[in-house]
């Protein structure tokens, strides 16, 4: 999935800032810090995300038959590849 910068740079914003809401957690770095750590996290969970999609897609194309995105039978095996990509990640 695409995101735009700004749109990553709110969500690790609201993460910091739940974070520093919730009585447990105590930082030992300032909440910049923290905001760029959730970023960076985010980034790379929307890095293999991406990775995983393009792999589920590779094998679909990759069937003799020809199946149409958009399909229930596309979507069926989407989510049979995706789902088997997540576990060989061990995600």
């Amino acid at each position: 999935m695409r995101i735009s910068r700004d749109k990553l740079n709110k969500l690790a914003h609201t993460v910091a800032d739940t974070l520093a809401e919730v009585d447990e957690v105590d930082f030992l770095e300032d909440r910049n810090t923290i905001r760029q750590e959730a970023r960076k996290a985010l980034e790379q969970l929307f890095a293999e995300e991406t990775k995983i999609d393009q792999a589920a897609r590779l094998k679909i194309s990759s069937q003799r038959k020809i199946i149409q995105e958009g399909t229930p039978e596309w979507d069926i095996l989407y989510r049979k590849y995706y789902n088997d990509e997540v576990r060989r990640l061990g995600i």
